[in-house]
């Protein structure tokens, strides 16, 4: 007798196949996290090894962590499977795939293989490196722990993020290096990249919205359309990674601070009307 014989007729069978599948549908959103974590853990040892290619391996594998990211949390709303477990488990594997692994990255890619000179302290140098690194773990385990307690901004639903989002800021750091490829060897160009990845930090910390694009409208029309957008995107990336996804990386980053100084501007103007 078929399984769907026994269910029609109330077996024991039937209960057990549906038990079983319910328990691999809320066993898929925790193995797309597992898989963040993986790449989060290799992208960490590829940088150990510090090679030129090690280095894009790593940056790719981050990226690779943030489509991980975003499919578990779709994927646990489509099933309705949310769960506090798989939300704290999907926040320490964000935590090694968003906080250790960039951090190294950016600081084996943009500190470590800096030279010697007459004019600079190598070893200075190289201590400011490892305290922006720590900065960027702190301050993406910072915006973990404070999304885990009040979530999304206050009085806009699920539209907006509060601060720069880990996955966000970890991609900055990996699209950069994945469009130069070549670590830094001048010292200045290496304390710009330290003030680029200290402003990362600090926008995942800040109060800073950035839009989270929970709310676009999904009709049958539109999912079409968004599709295509998709498929676009994916072709874009396919021909030309390093350049998309570094575009896609700073427009990002740079559209919620766009929006921050315009809402600045407008409080602004209605607090001091003009004087006519």
């Amino acid at each position: 007798m078929s399984d769907v014989e026994q269910h029609e007729l109330g077996f024991p069978g039937a209960r057990r196949a549906s038990l079983r599948l319910r328990r691999g549908i809320y066993l898929l959103p925790s193995s797309m996290t597992v898989a963040n974590m993986l790449c989060g853990f290799y992208a960490v040892m590829a940088t150990l090894k510090g090679g030129g290619t090690d280095l894009d391996n790593a940056a790719k594998a981050i990226g690779l962590a943030i489509l991980f990211d975003s499919f578990d949390g779709f994927v646990a709303r489509a099933t309705r499977t949310s769960s506090e477990f798989g939300k704290q488990f999907d926040s320490l594997a964000d935590m090694v795939s968003f906080g250790i692994a960039p951090a190294a990255l950016a600081f084996t890619w943009g500190v470590r293989g800096i030279a010697e000179t007459e004019f600079l302290d190598i070893r200075r140098l190289h201590e400011i490196g490892w305290w922006v690194a720590l900065v960027f773990v702190i301050c993406c385990a910072w915006r973990l722990a404070r999304f885990n307690i009040q979530g999304m901004a206050p009085g806009t639903g699920s539209k907006y993020f509060v601060g720069l989002p880990c996955p966000a800021a970890a991609g900055l750091i990996a699209a950069t290096v994945h469009a130069i490829k070549f670590p830094i060897l001048d010292w200045r160009w290496s304390i710009f990249w330290m003030l680029v990845v200290i402003a990362d930090a600090a926008l995942m910390s800040s109060t800073v919205r950035y839009r989270s694009f929970k709310d676009v409208p999904m009709a049958a029309r539109q999912k079409s359309f968004l599709v295509i957008v998709m498929g676009l995107l994916v072709w874009l990336i396919v021909m030309n990674s390093e350049v998309v996804l570094m575009v896609i990386a700073t427009g990002f980053v740079a559209s919620g601070i766009t929006l921050h100084l315009v809402r600045i501007v407008r409080h602004y103007l209605v607090s001091h009307p003009a004087k006519t």
